[in-house]
């Protein structure tokens, strides 16, 4: 049997790798992957669910048990069912049997989890906001101890940073992306203006017209427009 210090040790260098995948800069849902992987093995469950918070929503994005078709498309409200109440009160909550009998409890029909007997249920948090939730699960009774709940929170604490990291970096590529397609939308107006003799209100219309008729965003009619007059140009100049 391993002694308390070799179990330590263990959860040490979990963590530790846990924390290098993080700063590896991984997509979201790669992180999340490996989060399951490690609270499942930190407290041997045999389920694990995350919820991120998004908007109002609390939205599943990743479960140790295959669920492809509730992944991603299953949500809370928050202060709805166990996993909600955490979030509201960003507080865990520990029930080592009869977990569907607690006044909390929500059915969710989608998730054969909801039948099992033990629920630990731990909020994701940055700097003491409240991003998500994680959802330790046991088919039958089981007593989760403390220091499995200290664990489960430590990663919680970790990953509820990254969640907000990966917030601000795709809220950075959104701005860019927008700037960039105001960019390109200006510049096939004022192409527009020039060839049709159109007011700038006029040629973005026109543009719209197109991007609806041929089902394109506008980004890509303006792009079509720019290369045409870029063509024109050439063929001029040759």
């Amino acid at each position: 049997m391993e002694s308390l210090s070799a179990v330590e040790h263990s959860h040490v260098d979990l963590l530790h790798e846990i924390g290098s995948r993080l700063a590896a800069s991984s997509p979201l849902h790669d992180v999340l992957a490996s989060v399951v992987e490690f609270a499942s093995v930190l407290v041997e469950c045999d389920s694990c669910l995350i919820y991120v918070l998004e908007g109002e929503d609390l939205v599943l994005r990743a479960s140790k048990q295959p669920h492809p078709d509730v992944v991603d498309r299953l949500k809370l409200r928050v202060g709805q069912g166990i996993t909600g109440w955490v979030a509201e009160h960003l507080e865990p909550v520990a029930l080592s049997h009869d977990a569907s009998k607690d006044p909390r409890f929500r059915m969710l029909n989608e998730l054969p989890e909801d039948s099992y007997e033990a629920f630990l249920s731990v909020p994701l948090l940055s700097r003491g906001r409240m991003v998500g939730v994680i959802n330790l699960q046991h088919r039958r009774a089981h007593l989760y101890t403390q220091r499995q709940i200290r664990l489960i929170s430590t990663i919680g604490f970790l990953v509820g940073a990254e969640i907000e990291l990966a917030r601000l970096e795709e809220a950075n590529l959104n701005l860019s992306e927008k700037l960039q397609t105001r960019k390109i939308v200006e510049r096939a107006k004022g192409i527009l203006q020039v060839e049709l003799g159109l007011t700038e209100e006029q040629a973005y219309l026109a543009l719209q017209r197109q991007s609806r008729q041929k089902r394109m965003s506008m980004k890509d009619v303006a792009r079509a427009i720019i290369l045409s007059d870029e063509v024109k140009g050439s063929s001029r100049t040759a």
